[in-house]
């Protein structure tokens, strides 16, 4: 069990608590919190928004997370004050960057609930997670060409790989803003849904994978995140590698043994 002391810190920028979940583990939620600057990514936020994730990864009380903003912005991108007077060898010193690097290592899902815009930084930001629900309002886009630099936090290789490499080019060339809808019928989005119930409809997913057992759950995310970054024989040795080492869960038994005897599991995490 981890120091669960992180759930109340009064952090500056982000929002952090816990839903429990009558169905199983909690989901873990984190609300940027920045709306004068419409949730700008600065250096602190981006610190606060990684470390809670990590601390949520290590919660065995946690199963799921979901991230959000407000109505208005998910997150409208960088904090552009921050890099206005930055040079090449300043930027290569801070290591803008690395925060954005241990996002992948999460083990255990994440869900952005997403409103409003999700720009350049934001939409990068919602590509780092695992499943994106959307309100019909949300509006996304990789607007950074307009300021003569180029997405760097993954949006020119995660975007390109959620919807292909003609309709990438052309939504970062031209920097134009996309709707949500678009976006779903793109492949970016797991759901779009009326503009009241995002937040609700995302930790209402959350719940339902925070029931079933984390030690499956966590390397079936992982065997489906590797098959974006290698071939199929690789993808497919992991995913049987995976497979495999589930059979020395204890859910493992109680889960077969629960259908086979009609009843409902009682799932251990273990």
């Amino acid at each position: 069990m981890s120091d669960r002391k992180y759930l109340n810190i009064e952090y500056k920028n982000i929002l952090v608590s816990e839903i429990e979940n009558g169905n199983g583990l909690s989901v873990g939620l984190i609300r940027l919190n920045r709306p004068k600057a419409m949730n700008a990514l600065n250096v602190p936020t981006m610190e606060e928004v990684v470390t809670t994730f990590e601390n949520f990864d290590n919660d065995r009380e946690i199963g799921c997370i979901v991230i959000t903003g407000n109505d208005k912005a998910f997150a409208a991108g960088a904090d552009i004050k921050e890099m206005a007077e930055e040079t090449t060898i300043g930027m290569l010193l801070k290591d803008q960057f690395a925060r954005w690097d241990r996002i992948r290592k999460i083990k255990k899902p994440i869900i952005a609930a997403v409103s409003g815009y999700a720009l350049g930084g934001g939409c990068e930001l919602t590509m780092t997670c695992d499943m994106i629900i959307a309100a019909e309002s949300a509006t996304f886009g990789q607007p950074e060409i307009n300021l003569a630099v180029m997405p760097g936090a993954g949006g020119t290789q995660r975007l390109t790989k959620a919807i292909g490499k003609a309709r990438a080019m052309e939504i970062i060339l031209t920097g134009r803003m996309v709707s949500a809808q678009e976006m779903y019928e793109a492949g970016l989005l797991t759901k779009v849904v009326h503009n009241e119930i995002y937040l609700e409809e995302a930790i209402a997913l959350a719940k339902d994978i925070a029931s079933k057992p984390a030690i499956a759950v966590q390397l079936a995310k992982e065997s489906i995140l590797n098959s974006m970054d290698t071939t199929i024989e690789t993808g497919l040795e992991l995913e049987r590698k995976n497979f495999y080492m589930l059979f020395a869960t204890e859910d493992k038994f109680e889960g077969m043994n629960a259908f086979i005897e009609k009843r409902k599991a009682d799932w251990k995490h273990k």
